[in-house]
């Protein structure tokens, strides 16, 4: 079974993003499966950035260590990545470049040197040395030439035929030369190897290349998504910029806000008015959108805010992952109220969560939170069309209600917050003659008037929090990966699934039967569902992106199910599925010994 992983390294400023993004699509067209990830700081110029791919021949859900091929358009590139090299591996690199030979030998790897600079400078100028470097890769990995350059040929369209042409002829001269020297002595080379996929295209359209922030805008498009208003903030600008590209095509209002503030007041005035709005962001801006993410909870206002997790606290780490925000995202703002917070693991389910939150932000008037981060969101992953469900999406817009009803009723009828068995109250937008009512921020009879009455409080707050019961009826229990009888249980949420779930063929290696048990639907949180699938667990450790372990604590709040040990990592990088087998073994080790 083919299974390998390619690094392109080098600082920020030589097209390491537009070499990894090319390389990952010009696999996938040649008939493999694909996840990439890029690493990068938040700089423009200087300092190490990488993009690592992995191409597989059967379904991958994440990045995998370690590295069969290196292509370093830096020295650094090399001291970095080496001890993550696999035996074998390659280094492919400019003849300029004068690596340690005996490091390298050390750790099994070979150097592939190359005229990448050369090549590009004989074809009009330097700055296609990044170019070079992915045809020589490509040529020493094997992967089609064709395919290659027909994702050469669209990326540089926008910029003229001549930038389009002298590109095609450094990956290419870069891409023969390198099978001429080096074909039949890289032991990890494709060559040979049948991809999973024929190449004969059919009627049907084939997989797709998507991250996860593409994959969720997408959801909110189809979801009805009709307005967005954000301001700009890493990881979660792409999904923001996916919108604004496509806001005429879509019928989309799209508003770049002054700040985080703004950009939520808008969103729960669209969401007021009737429109699916949407607030992407990252920790940083959500902190500053709690007082109002609490008026949208005080007038029952849908709105969905998509948060991106990065490193904090503060600006923190910009560029990197982190799962750092889950207990503050259910408990933001003053007060209590209901909200919905969902957590894809998947690409598939971030798709689903771009429609179903304004589902459930609509049919619960409440804000929605969808928690995702860094890994998920800037990752990319080979998606079969089909897998998206295209033809699940649906729009449930709740107890909204049509002008026609509106006419039945007698003027005065109507109470915007009327007190339900269920805590949700009629919706009307505003406009109808028969459905004029107030709207305040302060706590409010049923026809939205401030009163500081004692039992109007109390009715109007058990109204408010009797929705989180019924949203509570419609929340997943965890999905659950691998035997049922497992010796040991990973327990994880959100984007922790894809790595997670991948480390189990790794501990079956090693005679450890494990499975996985995977929470995206998190808030409010699905009691009875978690505590039935808890009951099969015999040894539980808890994988988390964060320095506290945040949902083995509210694991332990909701059900009294404690686990065994938690596996964390805070550094900004996402968890490879041999990091977490490698902890996995380490106290199964230790259980042993105790």
């Amino acid at each position: 079974m083919t299974d390998l992983s390619i690094t392109i390294g080098g600082d920020a400023g030589q097209g390491v993003e537009s070499s990894g993004s090319t390389f990952s699509l010009a696999s996938l067209r040649s008939g493999w499966n694909v996840f990439s990830i890029q690493d990068y700081r938040s700089r423009i110029r200087g300092g190490h950035n990488f993009y690592q791919i992995r191409v597989a021949s059967r379904e991958i859900r994440s990045h995998s260590d370690p590295v069969h091929l290196l292509l370093a358009l830096t020295k650094e590139s090399i001291d970095i990545h080496l001890a993550n090299l696999a035996p074998g591996a390659g280094i492919l690199h400019d003849d300029s470049l004068r690596p340690d030979e005996e490091a390298a030998r050390a750790h099994g790897a070979h150097f592939f040197p190359m005229p990448f600079t050369e090549i590009a400078t004989r074809h009009g100028n330097r700055v296609m040395t990044n170019t070079a470097a992915v045809g020589a890769g490509a040529g020493l990995l094997g992967l089609s030439l064709d395919a290659l350059k027909s994702v050469i040929a669209e990326r540089f369209s926008a910029k003229g035929d001549k930038v389009v042409e002298s590109n095609l002829a450094v990956a290419e001269e870069a891409y023969n030369l390198a099978l001429k020297r080096y074909q039949g002595t890289f032991q990890h080379s494709l060559n040979g190897r049948v991809p999973p996929r024929s190449e004969r295209r059919s009627r049907t359209p084939g997989p797709m290349l998507i991250s996860g922030n593409e994959a969720f805008a997408l959801g909110a498009a189809l979801g009805g998504c009709r307005f967005v208003s954000a301001y700009p903030m890493t990881p979660a600008t792409t999904i923001f910029e996916w919108l604004v590209k496509r806001e005429k095509q879509l019928g989309i209002v799209t508003k770049h806000a002054e700040d985080e503030i703004a950009a939520i007041c808008m969103a729960i005035g669209a969401g007021y008015a009737g429109a699916r709005a949407l607030v992407p962001t990252s920790g940083g801006g959500f902190s500053l959108m709690v007082e109002a993410l609490g008026m949208a909870g005080m007038v029952e206002v849908p709105v969905v805010i998509a948060e991106v997790q990065r490193g904090g606290p503060s600006t923190g780490l910009p560029t990197r992952t982190e799962q750092g925000d889950l207990l503050f995202a259910l408990h933001a703002s003053q007060g209590e109220f209901p909200r919905i917070v969902l957590a894809p693991g998947t690409h598939e389910e971030y798709f689903e969560a771009g429609w179903r939150a304004f589902n459930l932000a609509e049919k619960y008037q409440c804000p929605v939170i969808v928690l995702a981060d860094q890994f998920l969101a800037a990752s990319l992953s080979t998606i079969a069309w089909e897998a998206l469900s295209f033809q699940s999406v649906r729009r449930d817009r709740g107890q909204l209600l049509t002008g026609q009803e509106l006419d039945a009723f007698d003027n005065g009828e109507y109470r915007r917050f009327k007190l339900t068995p269920t805590g949700i109250s009629p919706r009307a937008l505003p406009g109808h003659p028969k459905a004029v009512y107030t709207v305040v921020t302060d706590e409010h009879d049923e026809e939205g008037h401030i009163t500081e009455a004692i039992d109007n409080r109390v009715a109007q707050m058990d109204k408010r929090m009797r929705k989180l019961e019924e949203a509570r009826k419609e929340m997943r229990g965890p999905k659950r990966y691998g035997p049922k009888d497992a010796e040991l249980t990973l327990i994880c949420w959100g984007s922790l699934a894809g790595p997670a779930v991948e480390s189990l063929p790794l501990l079956e290696a090693q005679g450890v039967r494990a499975n996985v048990l995977h929470f995206s639907d998190i808030w409010p949180f699905p009691v009875q569902e978690a505590e039935k699938a808890l009951q099969a667990v015999k040894r539980a450790v808890a994988v988390e992106q964060n320095y506290t372990g945040q949902f083995a604590r509210l694991l332990r709040m909701c059900t009294g199910f404690s686990v065994s040990r938690i596996i964390r990592k805070f550094d900004g990088r996402p968890f490879s599925p041999q990091q977490i087998a490698t902890a996995c073994l380490e106290e199964v080790a230790q259980h042993a010994r105790s």
